[in-house]
């Protein structure tokens, strides 16, 4: 294993540090390997690949095997930052089992050390059934493009206090 890796231990390190954590996104092997050419910590294959790479208007198309094999493609460009996969609609919401399955796909089949999903304290049980069987977990709360069709379009949240006070709480609930 190369040396200067970012792993999920040196990344928490440097949050408890309050040292700047970049990351950005890629979706294929050439994008990787100029952006982990790089000082970049994290490297996210995004849900977004959807719409930026294969021309879907939302992220909800994108299917596991379409993941699996943009995260495979990323995977090989990336030796130094800390690879996270995006997962995506339907691929963890309907149970514990499910999660898992397609977060170990994810770790054994492309590469990834780490996966991301939607959703802060009704997710929380979802997260650490992962975190039980040691598969890291990045959590996004706020704009979550998976529920556009609860809102209806892509907005800005946390306008309102109590729309503040829900996603203190979600962040809250993740960090547990």
């Amino acid at each position: 294993m190369n040396s200067n890796k970012k792993t999920v231990p040196i990344i928490m390190d440097r949050k408890n540090s309050s040292k700047k954590i970049v990351g950005l996104t890629a979706s294929d092997y050439s994008f990787s390997r100029l952006i982990d050419e790089t000082d970049v910590d994290i490297i996210l294959v995004g849900d977004s690949l959807a719409m930026v790479a294969l021309g879907y208007t939302t992220t909800l198309p994108v299917t596991m095997e379409e993941m699996i094999i943009h995260t495979l493609a990323v995977s090989r460009g990336c030796h130094n930052a800390l690879l996270v996969a995006d997962m995506p609609f339907m691929s963890y919401q309907v149970s514990n089992e499910q999660a898992i399955n397609n977060a170990g796909r994810f770790i054994q089949e492309a590469g990834d050390q780490e996966v991301k999903l939607e959703g802060g304290t009704r997710m929380a049980r979802r997260i650490q059934a992962l975190t039980d069987v040691d598969i890291p977990v990045m959590g996004h709360i706020g704009i979550t493009p998976q529920s556009i069709n609860r809102f209806g379009k892509y907005q800005v949240q946390g306008k309102t206090f109590e729309d503040m006070r829900n996603i203190k709480q979600d962040a809250l609930a993740l960090q547990e």
